[in-house]
C-alpha cells in the first residue's frame, strides 16, 4: 500500500501536517471529477480543439496532432482545464460514455474497446430491443435487415453443429413461425394447435387455408390441396416442345389423322356400294423422365385423309414425337374408306396402336351402310359409317353413323348417317380440355335417281370420315378424316 496515494484511482494523500494541503485535495478532486461516470466528447476527433470547456474529456485517435495532443499514445484520456491539457491516468476497468458516438467503452489492456466485448454472461433479462422499442407483448424485438446464426467450430470450442430449439407447453398450444406482408399473416409453419407439422397460408390474414400436414406418428404427409403441379400442351400442328425444368415426367398422347371415306359406286343397274367409312387415328401413349429430354421434343401431327371422290379415300399420316432424330411415340394415320364397287365397300383400317384404333363401317345394299366402330378402343376416336348402298332393285339404303369418339372417355358423338341426304359431320370433343377424340363422320345415303349423298367428315381429333353414298348418275364423295392431334403433359 502505498503512503501518498490510493491503490486504484491514484488520489494523493494528504499528509499529517502538510502546507498548502488545499492543493492536494483539488488536485484529488480533479481527478475524480474525470474518472467518476466518466463521459468523454470523443474518441475519434484527431485535431485538437481550440478552447475546450474546462473538464472536457477526449480520447485519443491515432495520429491526434496540435500543440499538447500530438505524440501521445493512441487511447490517452486527456482532459481541459484553463486552457491547458493534463493527462489522466485510466486503469482497466473504467467505463466512459463516448458522447459523439453514443456508445460506451471500457479500458482494457491499455486500450478502450466497446462496453459489450467485455460482457461474457447476460442472465435473466425481461426486454431486449434491437433497433426497436420492445414491449411485454413482444419482449425480444429486432428490426433490422439481416441478421446470421452460424455454428461455433470445433476449432473454436464447439462441435460444428447449430440446431435451434423451440418448445411450447403441451400438444393444444401454438409452435409456429408467423411470415407476415405489411403487418398481415401469409403464412404460418409449426405445431399448430397439435403437434403435428403443418403449413397453412393466407391471402388477407383472416381466411387460413391448409397446405399439407406430417402425421408425427407415421411420417405421411397429406397434401390438403395436391402437390403435383400438372401442365398440358394439345398440339393440333407441328412444334417444338420445351420441358419445363419442373418437370419430373412427360407423358405423351399422340393421335394419328383420321383415314377419309370412299366415295359410292354408282351405275342404272345391280348392285352399287357404298363407300367404306374411314378408320380412326391411331392413338399412343408413352411417359419418359423428364431429365432424359433436356434438349427438348419436336412435334409432328398427322394430316387427315381427303374423302374419296370416284376414288378411295385417302389414310390419315401419322402423329410422332422426336428426340432430336430419335423417334420416341409414333401414331399411325386410319386407313382410307374403299370404294363403292359392285361387289362391296371396305371399311377403311383402324390406325395402329396398343391396341387398335377403331376401324370404318363397311357398306351393304341390304341393310343400312355399317356405323363406325366406337368399341374396339374405347378411348379412341370414332370410325367413319359407311356409305349407303343401292340392291339391283333400287332400293336406296342410308348411310351408317360414325362411331363415337372416347365413347368409355368423354364422349365425342359419332355423326349420324344420312336417309336421302348428306351424313352429318363428327362431333369433337365436348371438353377439349379434358380429352382429345372425335366422333367418325356419318355416311352418306344413297339415290336411286341421281347422284349419291356426300358422307360427313370426322371430328377432331382423328375421327375418320363418312363415305358417300351410291347413286344413279353419280357415287357421293368420302368425308374426310380429322387431323390428329398430340398432348404433352408435364408434372412434376
Amino acid at each position: 500500500m502505498s503512503d501518498d496515494q490510493t491503490a486504484r484511482l491514484g488520489l494523493p494523500y494528504l499528509a499529517a501536517g502538510q502546507m498548502q494541503k488545499h492543493v492536494t485535495l483539488n488536485e484529488a478532486l480533479t481527478r475524480l471529477d474525470a474518472v467518476v461516470q466518466t463521459a468523454v466528447v470523443s474518441r475519434t476527433e484527431s485535431m485538437q480543439p481550440p478552447g475546450p470547456p474546462d473538464g472536457a474529456l477526449y480520447i485519443l485517435p491515432p495520429g491526434a496532432t496540435g500543440s499538447a495532443w500530438t505524440g501521445r499514445p493512441e487511447g490517452s484520456l486527456l482532459r481541459a482545464e484553463g486552457g491547458g491539457w493534463s493527462l489522466v491516468e485510466a486503469s482497466d476497468g473504467l467505463v466512459a460514455l463516448v458522447l459523439d458516438a453514443d456508445e460506451l467503452v471500457i479500458r482494457a489492456g491499455g486500450g478502450w474497446v466497446a462496453l459489450g466485448e467485455r460482457l461474457d454472461v447476460i442472465q435473466n433479462l425481461t426486454r431486449v430491443g434491437l433497433g426497436t422499442t420492445a414491449d411485454a407483448a413482444n419482449p425480444f424485438a429486432a428490426r433490422l435487415n439481416k441478421a446470421l446464426w452460424t455454428a461455433l467450430a470445433s476449432s473454436d470450442g464447439g462441435d460444428g453443429d447449430l440446431r435451434l430449439t423451440f418448445n411450447k407447453e403441451g400438444p393444444t398450444d401454438v409452435l409456429s413461425l408467423l411470415f407476415q406482408s405489411g403487418w398481415e399473416g401469409r403464412a404460418e409453419l409449426g405445431l399448430i394447435g397439435d403437434d403435428d407439422l403443418r403449413l397453412k397460408v393466407s391471402a388477407d390474414g383472416s381466411t387460413w387455408r391448409d397446405v399439407w400436414s406430417v402425421d408425427r406418428t407415421s411420417g405421411h404427409v397429406s397434401f390438403e390441396r395436391g402437390a403435383v403441379r400438372r401442365a398440358v400442351t394439345a398440339f393440333g400442328a407441328g412444334g417444338a416442345y420445351a420441358v419445363p425444368t419442373w418437370a419430373r415426367t412427360i407423358e405423351a398422347v399422340a393421335v394419328g389423322g383420321g383415314g377419309g371415306g370412299g366415295a359410292g359406286a354408282f351405275g342404272a343397274s345391280g348392285s352399287r356400294f357404298g363407300g367404306g367409312g374411314g378408320g380412326a387415328g391411331g392413338v399412343s401413349r408413352a411417359t419418359w423422365p423428364a431429365d432424359q429430354l433436356t434438349a427438348g421434343l419436336s412435334v409432328v401431327v398427322g394430316s387427315g385423309g381427303a374423302g374419296g371422290v370416284a376414288s378411295a379415300g385417302s389414310s390419315g399420316s401419322g402423329s410422332a414425337v422426336y428426340l432430336g432424330s430419335t423417334v420416341l411415340l409414333l401414331a399411325t394415320g386410319g386407313g382410307g374408306g374403299g370404294l363403292g364397287g359392285g361387289s362391296g365397300g371396305a371399311a377403311g383400317v383402324a390406325g395402329a396402336g396398343a391396341p387398335d384404333s377403331n376401324g370404318g363401317g363397311e357398306s351393304s345394299v341390304t341393310a343400312t351402310g355399317a356405323a363406325g366402330k366406337s368399341f374396339d378402343r374405347p378411348d379412341a376416336p370414332g370410325g367413319g359409317g359407311a356409305g349407303g348402298g343401292l340392291d339391283e332393285s333400287a332400293t336406296a339404303r342410308s348411310g351408317g353413323p360414325g362411331g363415337d369418339g372416347g365413347v368409355l372417355a368423354v364422349k365425342a358423338v359419332g355423326g349420324a348417317g344420312g336417309t336421302g341426304a348428306p351424313g352429318v359431320t363428327g362431333s369433337a370433343s365436348p371438353q377439349p380440355e379434358l380429352y382429345w377424340a372425335g366422333g367418325g363422320g356419318g355416311g352418306g345415303g344413297a339415290s336411286a335417281s341421281g347422284v349419291g349423298h356426300d358422307g360427313a367428315g370426322g371430328g377432331s381429333a382423328g375421327g375418320g370420315g363418312g363415305g358417300g353414298g351410291a347413286g344413279e348418275t353419280a357415287g357421293g364423295g368420302g368425308g374426310a378424316g380429322a387431323t390428329g392431334r398430340v398432348w404433352l403433359i408435364a408434372e412434376g
